[in-house]
């Protein structure tokens, strides 16, 4: 399993994580298989939300439930968790009050003393970066949080949180897959007028991020749209799924993990956060985890999922 840089942290992650989103309805031995897979394939980086599982922090109960990690355990797994999002509005809400709250709720349903990264998950429109401030002060200064980052982030939405929080923003949790991918579609083909790619939709967060040192963490690695179904063996990406075969044949490795690899091989060093409770997909995807595409597979894969390269 590859290693990157987590942020400024001087931490070295692996580049796939494991989404624990979809765990609350499963037994804990099914929960135990699954995680028994990540650790055998080197994945020690979990990724959690407060809102998973149908009710405030009924994932993050059900995997400690399920898995109850020793102490020595604890230690070698880096423990992310967001929060944010309130389902009943829904709304977005990044106050004090709702931060701290959070974070307790986070450390009582995970069975530990601290949250090693946390997250703001989705911008909050009404956001008063001084109220996230002195929330990421408290949590640091007691030890709860050691790290803090964003997800789903403008660079101008950084920025401003920045003049505010003290701490370095480590990670940005971003949608990106071969086929939603206008992180990095829109720079490929800059300035040509009439063409849709050249739109920008995304303000040039990947280029910011790199130049920030803020950690990318690619979220629905697989899916061919915003929640529109994955791409793989799908009769809407044709030509994307022949090039995946021949690719994942000539490496000799499932397609998951080419699709990763379309990833993890770009020089930003990002994360990818798998979603799935299976086994065979997360042994799967573990093996695009260091996968040497060449610059003309890369290239030829984005092609195929329907982009241009002038």
């Amino acid at each position: 399993m590859r290693t990157v840089p987590l942020g400024t942290t001087g931490l070295q992650v692996p580049n796939v994580v494991l989404g624990v989103m979809r765990v609350a309805d499963k037994t804990d031995e099914e929960i135990r298989e699954w995680w028994a897979a990540a650790r055998d394939a080197g994945v020690t980086f979990l990724d959690h939300a407060d809102v998973y599982g149908g009710s405030m922090h009924r994932c993050e109960e059900r995997f400690t439930e399920a898995v109850q990690l020793s102490p020595s355990e604890r230690d070698a797994v880096t423990v992310q968790t967001k929060c944010g999002i309130v389902p009943e509005g829904p709304y977005f809400d990044f106050s004090y009050e709702r931060i701290t709250e959070s974070v307790e709720g986070s450390l009582r349903a995970l069975g530990t003393d601290r949250i090693d990264v946390l997250l703001l998950h989705r911008p909050d429109a009404l956001v008063e970066p001084d109220e996230v401030a002195r929330a990421f002060d408290e949590l640091q200064s007691s030890g709860k949080v050691l790290h803090f980052g964003v997800s789903n982030h403008t660079p101008g939405q950084v920025e401003l949180l920045q003049r505010s929080v003290r701490q370095p923003l480590v990670a940005n949790q971003l949608q990106l897959s071969i086929t939603h991918a206008p992180l990095v579609a829109q720079g490929v083909a800059s300035n040509m007028q009439a063409l849709d790619q050249s739109v920008a939709r995304d303000t040039g967060t990947l280029d910011y991020c790199r130049l920030k040192d803020i950690t990318v963490q690619a979220w629905s690695p697989f899916q061919a749209g915003f929640f529109s179904g994955v791409f793989l063996d799908d009769d809407r990406y044709p030509e994307l799924n022949a090039v995946l075969d021949r690719l994942a044949a000539q490496y000799d490795v499932p397609k998951l993990a080419v699709a990763t690899a379309w990833i993890t091989r770009h020089p930003a060093q990002m994360q990818v956060v798998l979603g799935t409770t299976s086994p065979e997909r997360v042994r799967a995807v573990a093996q695009g985890s260091d996968l040497p595409l060449t610059r003309a597979e890369w290239y030829e894969l984005f092609r195929a999922a329907g982009y241009t390269v002038p």
